[in-house]
Protein backbone atom coordinates (compact mmCIF):
# COMPACT_ATOMS: atom_id res chain seq x y z
CA UNK A 1 0.00 0.00 0.00
CA UNK A 2 1.62 3.49 -0.98
CA UNK A 3 1.56 6.27 1.32
CA UNK A 4 -1.23 8.81 1.41
CA UNK A 5 -0.66 11.93 -0.57
CA UNK A 6 0.66 14.80 1.02
CA UNK A 7 0.74 18.33 -0.60
CA UNK A 8 4.17 18.96 1.03
CA UNK A 9 5.11 16.35 -0.81
CA UNK A 10 3.98 17.41 -4.37
CA UNK A 11 6.11 20.73 -3.44
CA UNK A 12 9.36 18.84 -2.83
CA UNK A 13 8.76 16.60 -5.45
CA UNK A 14 7.59 19.64 -8.29
CA UNK A 15 11.14 21.74 -6.76
CA UNK A 16 13.53 18.75 -7.50
CA UNK A 17 12.04 18.06 -11.06
CA UNK A 18 12.25 21.86 -11.61
CA UNK A 19 16.36 21.72 -10.89
CA UNK A 20 16.38 17.90 -12.65
CA UNK A 21 15.37 19.54 -15.47
CA UNK A 22 17.33 23.08 -15.46
CA UNK A 23 20.37 21.02 -14.79
CA UNK A 24 19.44 18.66 -18.11
CA UNK A 25 18.53 22.00 -20.13
CA UNK A 26 21.79 23.24 -19.17
CA UNK A 27 23.90 20.58 -20.08
CA UNK A 28 22.08 20.47 -23.37
CA UNK A 29 23.06 23.75 -24.25
CA UNK A 30 26.59 23.84 -23.10
CA UNK A 31 27.12 20.71 -24.62
CA UNK A 32 24.79 19.82 -27.74
CA UNK A 33 24.01 16.88 -29.32
CA UNK A 34 25.57 17.31 -32.43
CA UNK A 35 24.80 15.31 -35.64
CA UNK A 36 25.12 11.17 -34.91
CA UNK A 37 24.92 9.44 -31.82
CA UNK A 38 23.41 11.76 -29.13
CA UNK A 39 26.05 11.65 -26.62
CA UNK A 40 24.48 14.51 -24.12
CA UNK A 41 21.66 12.49 -23.55
CA UNK A 42 23.45 9.66 -23.35
CA UNK A 43 25.43 10.72 -20.87
CA UNK A 44 22.87 12.61 -18.81
CA UNK A 45 20.41 9.29 -18.87
CA UNK A 46 23.33 6.66 -17.41
CA UNK A 47 24.85 9.55 -14.98
CA UNK A 48 21.01 9.66 -13.89
CA UNK A 49 20.61 6.13 -13.65
CA UNK A 50 23.43 5.84 -11.85
CA UNK A 51 22.88 8.58 -9.01
CA UNK A 52 18.95 6.47 -9.22
CA UNK A 53 20.77 3.52 -7.98
CA UNK A 54 22.84 5.33 -5.36
CA UNK A 55 19.09 6.74 -3.83
CA UNK A 56 19.12 4.09 -1.15
CA UNK A 57 21.69 5.52 0.37
CA UNK A 58 19.56 8.39 1.34
CA UNK A 59 16.38 6.33 1.59
CA UNK A 60 14.81 5.98 4.91
CA UNK A 61 16.85 8.83 6.33
CA UNK A 62 14.62 11.58 5.12
CA UNK A 63 11.52 11.56 3.85
CA UNK A 64 11.57 14.37 1.99
CA UNK A 65 14.97 14.68 1.28
CA UNK A 66 14.44 11.02 -1.06
CA UNK A 67 11.39 12.62 -2.70
CA UNK A 68 13.66 15.70 -3.78
CA UNK A 69 16.40 13.91 -5.26
CA UNK A 70 14.10 10.93 -6.39
CA UNK A 71 11.51 11.10 -7.99
CA UNK A 72 11.96 15.01 -8.15
CA UNK A 73 15.39 15.77 -9.25
CA UNK A 74 16.94 12.52 -10.88
CA UNK A 75 13.24 12.28 -12.66
CA UNK A 76 13.50 15.91 -14.02
CA UNK A 77 17.21 15.31 -15.26
CA UNK A 78 16.87 11.88 -17.11
CA UNK A 79 14.61 12.10 -19.95
CA UNK A 80 12.71 9.68 -22.07
CA UNK A 81 11.09 11.37 -24.54
CA UNK A 82 14.23 13.33 -25.52
CA UNK A 83 15.73 9.65 -25.86
CA UNK A 84 12.61 8.01 -28.24
CA UNK A 85 12.57 11.39 -29.98
CA UNK A 86 16.29 11.15 -30.86
CA UNK A 87 15.89 7.75 -31.71
CA UNK A 88 13.11 8.26 -34.13
CA UNK A 89 15.18 11.07 -35.65
CA UNK A 90 17.75 8.59 -36.40
CA UNK A 91 15.63 5.79 -37.38
CA UNK A 92 13.38 9.07 -39.64
CA UNK A 93 17.05 10.14 -41.16
CA UNK A 94 17.58 6.26 -42.60
CA UNK A 95 20.59 6.02 -40.31
CA UNK A 96 18.80 1.65 -38.57
CA UNK A 97 22.22 1.30 -37.22
CA UNK A 98 22.67 3.87 -34.63
CA UNK A 99 19.40 4.33 -33.93
CA UNK A 100 19.31 1.06 -33.12
CA UNK A 101 23.07 1.30 -31.59
CA UNK A 102 21.42 4.27 -29.20
CA UNK A 103 18.27 2.37 -28.32
CA UNK A 104 20.35 -0.87 -27.21
CA UNK A 105 23.04 0.83 -26.09
CA UNK A 106 21.79 3.45 -23.88
CA UNK A 107 19.60 0.98 -22.20
CA UNK A 108 21.93 -1.59 -21.65
CA UNK A 109 24.82 1.26 -20.48
CA UNK A 110 22.13 2.44 -18.15
CA UNK A 111 21.28 -0.64 -16.87
CA UNK A 112 24.08 -1.45 -15.58
CA UNK A 113 24.92 2.53 -14.52
CA UNK A 114 21.93 1.54 -12.26
CA UNK A 115 23.03 -1.81 -11.01
CA UNK A 116 26.63 -0.08 -9.65
CA UNK A 117 25.05 2.91 -8.02
CA UNK A 118 22.80 0.02 -6.34
CA UNK A 119 25.71 -2.42 -5.38
CA UNK A 120 27.86 0.42 -4.36
CA UNK A 121 25.36 2.24 -2.02
CA UNK A 122 24.74 -1.43 -0.24
CA UNK A 123 28.38 -1.81 0.37
CA UNK A 124 29.27 -3.01 3.79
CA UNK A 125 30.53 -0.65 6.15
CA UNK A 126 34.04 -1.17 6.61
CA UNK A 127 34.49 -2.70 10.21
CA UNK A 128 36.84 0.53 11.88
CA UNK A 129 33.29 2.34 10.97
CA UNK A 130 31.67 1.10 13.43
CA UNK A 131 34.19 1.57 16.35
Amino acid sequence: MSAPLRPGDLVVVAAGAAVGAALRWGLGLGVADGPGFPWTTFAINVVGCFALGLLPLIDGRNHLVTLFAGPGLLGGFTTVSTYADQARALATAGDLALAGLYVGGTLAVAMLAAFAGRRLSHRPEPADALT
